[in-house]
């Protein structure tokens, strides 16, 4: 007589496994209705627009979606690919979406509201356990509205459709390794706005921006052909640079791998935390980061989104005299990205950086002031917004005038009375720490005894300058130059 045991916990685990993969082969096999990750219960679509839900079926085969009181139709093409375009549903839910054709796909629990892609490297990368007060903020992050997923970092050359994620509700465990930036910057929009709200983290540390762009528009343009070449030149030595092939800087990589499967999705726009690992060419940045959002847009095909960066923080030593500088180049051209398309905006933080630690942990005021844009421009709240910025200047005698826009009900100092972080140069280029007062509502002076015949000043031109200079309701000074002499990474591709 021949006995059959039960089987274990481990045999019980592993023959559901077996059963798992035994039933997505026969689904494949079988052409059965399927979605990306990017779509799934708990999910928060994007209220007031028009939301396309795509996956693949069997060539020919009828699709049905349906949801609220919605039922859209498609048919897949040769490749099994297919989608459907939602009309605008409001905020509010739960619904349940149902996906049929020889199967059906249920996700449960969908909510409407706001969603927002939350990108960058590092500083948008680093998770909620690594902020201010990550105690604090675990323990009270209970917003079962707030949705969150995670894109995991891919870097490679081939497109993908899909990546390994799921939405979760946001709670005390689900909240500590999620971008600090992205749910504090959530949290403040579901609390004012009163709606679900949906983020999507697919930022990667160390990430460089030309990583973000479909290699193809690079190859295209001639400025950026020193840098594909040396890429090609890697590429023919792969095993030397095996590591790099796979990493955050090869251009197209993060495009790719990580942004890829989530263009189409329904956004009300982008939070965006880069620019460290772009430093050292910051002259080609002034080019490379609008081309990156513009191409961006021109794929997501929902017109031109809202688009909101953090300028870089102060970083490394203090210097005792003034000088040029990198980082201060990396400003200057994420400053200059906000003349170059609409819809953008720039959250300065140069008053909240560490100079020990590139990754500063106040992710609380780096989030107020991004939520300040959205709120300002997308949900017309009325609240500050925007940082003073430098708008012309005009010499008088050995003075130098300054007019600045965004000034609000006029400039500030912190701390000190004195305006700290000015420096004043002549002809020579030579610069020196110059003396400054406000003389009128976006109104600054600044001279120095030194200089007789003043040619141009700088604001806060320093990898961590020591600067004071605030509108009166609190947001930081931007910094400036108001010459357009070559600076050191003019030739840098």
């Amino acid at each position: 007589m021949i006995r059959h045991s039960k089987p274990g916990l481990a045999g019980l685990l592993g023959l559901g496994l077996s059963l798992t993969m035994l039933t997505a082969a026969d689904n494949a096999a079988r052409g059965d209705v399927s979605l990306p990750s990017i779509f799934g219960s708990h999910m928060v679509l994007q209220r007031d627009q028009k939301d396309r839900v795509w996956g693949k079926a069997s060539p020919g085969e009828q699709i049905t979606v349906r949801i609220a009181d919605q039922t859209k139709t498609a048919t897949p093409d040769a490749d099994g690919k297919w989608s459907v375009t939602l009309d605008p549903l409001p905020a509010g839910g739960p619904h349940k979406m149902f996906v049929e054709g020889k199967n059906t796909v249920t996700c449960d629990d969908v909510l409407v509201g706001e969603v927002w892609i939350c990108s960058g490297q590092s500083n948008m990368q680093l998770s909620l356990a690594g902020a201010n007060d990550a105690d604090l903020e675990i323990l009270t992050a209970k917003y079962p509205e707030i949705r969150l997923i995670t894109v995991p970092a891919v870097g490679t050359q081939v497109p993908k459709d899909d990546f390994r994620g799921r939405w979760e509700l946001c709670s005390p465990r689900t909240v500590p390794g999620f971008s600090a930036v992205g749910y504090l910057f959530g949290r403040t929009l579901h609390q004012a706005l009163g709606v679900p709200v949906g983020l999507i983290n697919d930022s990667w540390g160390g990430s460089a921006c030309e990583a973000w762009v479909r290699r193809d528009i690079l190859e295209k343009d001639p400025k950026y052909g020193p840098l594909i070449k040396n890429w090609q030149r890697m590429e023919q030595e792969p095993e030397k640079h095996r590591n790099e092939m796979a990493g955050n800087a090869r251009p197209g990589n993060i495009y790719n791998g990580v942004l890829k499967p989530t263009i189409g999705y329904g956004i009300k726009g982008v939070i965006w935390y880069q620019g460290e690992s772009n430093a050292g060419r910051a002259y080609q940045y002034r080019d490379l980061f609008p081309l990156m959002i513009q191409s961006w847009r021109d794929e997501w095909k929902i017109g031109d989104f809202s688009f909101y960066w953090v300028q870089l923080a102060d970083f490394l030593a203090e210097k005792p005299e003034p000088g040029e500088s990198a980082w201060a180049e990396l400003r200057e051209a994420q400053t200059m990205t906000l003349d170059r398309l609409p819809k953008g905006g720039q959250a300065v933080i140069i008053d909240i950086g560490e100079g020990k630690d590139i990754h500063p942990k106040n992710k609380q005021g780096v989030a107020n002031r991004l939520a300040r844009l959205a709120l300002a421009n997308d949900y017309g709240v009325h609240v500050p917004s925007q940082s003073p910025r430098y708008t012309s200047m005009e010499k008088s005698g050995n003075k130098i005038v300054l007019k600045f826009a965004h000034a609000g009900a006029g400039l500030q100092t912190f701390d000190v009375n004195e305006l700290r972080g000015f420096s004043i140069a002549g002809a020579d280029k030579k610069f020196v720490w110059a003396k400054a007062q406000i003389i009128g509502s976006g109104v600054i002076e600044v001279w120095s005894d030194k200089i007789s015949e003043p040619a141009a000043v700088r604001y806060a031109w320093a990898d961590n300058p020591v600067c004071n200079v605030y509108g009166r309701d609190g947001l930081p000074l931007t910094p400036f130059r108001t010459d357009e002499w070559p600076g050191v990474t003019a030739n840098n591709k």
